[in-house]
């Protein structure tokens, strides 16, 4: 049997003694009683920590679990951080939740924290999706920002995404500040946790109109909306917050045919109807596709808990419903908004696209062709917000974003945005049925003037303390024995994110890159495939993303070269996996 080590025992020991509500104290003495030391160590090995997405696990009594303690933690963390960073002036937040279990009790302890700090809050006084919260900081004008949600993780989990001022996730170094502050508080006595009502003051409707004229004063493609207006449209919250402005941002656009899955319309951090609340998973669209068949649609959009991821549907030319992956959506979305702007005559060189690192160089070949500055930046959407706010007012951000399903159009929050991508997406398919075109031909018009890129993404969990191990040895691995081939082509580039470096593993010369360190390898292939290793923010996961292109003469042809990619792609894993 594992045994506890002494530094996480005298963490349990500080929580069975200290000033922790007697619920939370059984809870752990149950797990001491039943000798249960495998989820005593997960629950107290650690305190949980801010990855890409914040703070982020499983509910539960614990140091590494999400409860009212390391929620107040953080708050009081990111407080003490606030105060300390604007002496003297006055600093106010923005809080919002998701339909997540939790999350609104969760929103209250943070508004709790904060009031008790002298911090005014604003708080939402619904669930409402993450972007209008980074919308609602800039706003305001105000210092930070917590969105209560754990995005599309599964239902045991809650989360904390924590903002700056400008209404993005913390970036370095002020994320490293804030964590700093959050591990210099050694006794639960030090969080603040009794509300200031005066401190606390409640926000919605007013704000949702706002952000909605902003989002619809974006469309750049009006009339063929107004031709397309009766557009089929079935759209799924997937039991999230996306019911609360989805429909009405569609609306607003013009479309007038927008059919809800009414089994998936009301909140439940239960998420009764999928296994995983995650556009990304097929099965999380199945009722949405069945009704998409029902009506004969032209478009399914389904949208995370938290409202900033979307999935989409799509028939193809034989009439079947296909998913498109993130990597497809957001080419298609970056091609239509650059198209789109050169068509109005609006492309002056002033504008710039972003995406990360693991999403597709197709995006780069076409912002290339449209001569429109683009950008790559490290994993994480507040990488993308952080260019983003560096450019303000120099150059004009016209859309970005990530091959998780996040994308951004225009400039008025700092994080993915699935509200104006569901908005814009709409508007993108009118525009080419206003062509004579389905957004399906469109995506293979799109291949065979740029080349057809196929992207999978393969992910190994290994939980746990144990799997956290195993993970930085098998990014040791790729880091010392890089791989010499893979999919039958010589591996000619190794970057190291990490250690800031790229290497030509032909002439040894080594170059720097120019972005913050992160714990990512890519082999680049001399056939230009790519493959990037990196371990996840925010689950106890390592992620392999995989990229092959080939240049596709024909439409005709999809079918057949597609295959041939996709068996290029298990060749490339099988090597990687040898």
């Amino acid at each position: 049997m594992q045994s506890i080590d002494q530094s996480t025992q005298a963490t349990i020991n500080q929580w069975l003694s200290g000033n922790y509500d007697e619920k939370t104290k059984s809870e752990i003495q149950t797990l001491v009683d039943n000798n249960s030391t495998t989820e005593l160590t997960d629950a107290f090995y650690k305190s949980l920590e801010f990855g890409t997405g914040g703070l982020r696990g499983i509910m539960g009594a614990g140091s590494n679990r999400i409860n009212k303690y390391t929620i107040g933690t953080a708050t009081q963390g990111l407080a003490n951080y606030l105060n300390n960073k604007y002496p003297g002036e006055k600093i106010s937040v923005a809080i919002a939740h998701d339909s997540r279990n939790n999350s609104d009790y969760f929103a209250g302890i943070t508004a709790d924290v904060f009031s008790a700090n002298g911090i005014h809050v604003y708080f939402f006084e619904a669930l409402r999706p993450t972007p209008e919260l980074s919308f609602a900081v800039r706003h305001f004008g105000c210092k930070s920002g917590v969105m209560l949600t754990a995005s599309h993780n599964p239902k045991e989990y809650n989360g904390y995404k924590a903002y700056g001022a400008d209404g993005g996730q913390f970036t370095s170094p002020d994320d490293k500040l804030v964590i700093d502050e959050v591990n210099k508080i050694k006794s639960i006595d030090e969080v603040k946790f009794d509300r200031v009502d005066a401190n606390v003051e409640l926000i919605g409707e007013a704000v949702d109109k706002l952000y909605l004229d902003g989002i619809t004063a974006l469309s750049i493609s009006p009339d063929a909306i107004k031709r397309q207006h009766d557009l089929k449209i079935v759209y799924s919250p997937i039991h999230g917050t996306g019911i609360t402005l989805v429909p009405k941002a569609l609306a607003q656009f013009g479309f007038t045919n927008v059919t809800v899955v009414e089994e998936q319309s009301k909140p439940d951090g239960n998420f009764p109807t999928v296994v995983y609340p995650n556009p990304e998973e097929k099965e999380a669209l199945t009722l949405a596709m069945n009704k998409a068949k029902e009506i004969d649609a032209d478009l399914v959009l389904a949208t995370d808990p938290d409202a900033d991821r979307v999935g989409i549907a799509v028939k193809d030319n034989d009439g079947e419903w296909v998913l498109l992956n993130g990597n497809q959506t957001g080419s298609l979305l970056i091609n239509y908004l650059l198209t789109a702007w050169q068509e109005s005559g609006k492309l002056d060189g002033n504008q710039f696209i972003v995406k990360t690192i693991v999403t597709s160089n197709l995006i780069e070949e076409i912002a290339k062709k449209k001569d429109v500055t683009y950008y790559n930046t490290l994993t994480g959407f507040k990488y993308i917000g952080q260019l983003m706010t560096e450019l303000e007012g120099k150059k004009y951000f016209i859309g970005g974003g990530e091959e998780s399903y996040g994308y951004l159009i225009g400039d008025l929050v700092r994080d993915k945005d699935a509200v104006v991508s569901a908005a814009f997406i709409s508007e993108m398919t009118a525009y080419y049925k206003d062509k004579g075109a389905s957004l399906y031909n469109a995506l293979l018009d799109m291949y065979v003037e740029y080349g057809l890129y196929k992207e999978d993404l393969v992910s190994l969990t290994k939980k746990g303390k144990t799997g956290a191990e195993e993970i930085k040895a098998m990014m040791e691995k790729f880091r010392n024995n890089p791989p010499a081939s893979l999919g039958g082509s010589k591996v000619s580039v190794l970057k190291d994110y990490e250690l800031s470096q790229e290497t030509d593993l032909a002439t040894g010369k080594v170059t720097k890159l120019d972005y913050p360190t992160s714990d990512v390898l890519q082999f680049i292939t001399e056939d230009g495939s790519i493959v990037s290793a990196r371990p996840s923010g925010t689950e106890p996961k390592i992620k392999f993303y995989c990229s092959v292109n080939a240049p596709l003469a024909d439409k005709k042809d999809f079918e057949k070269v597609n295959g041939e990619l996709g068996d290029k792609i298990k060749a490339v894993m099988a090597d990687l996996q040898a």
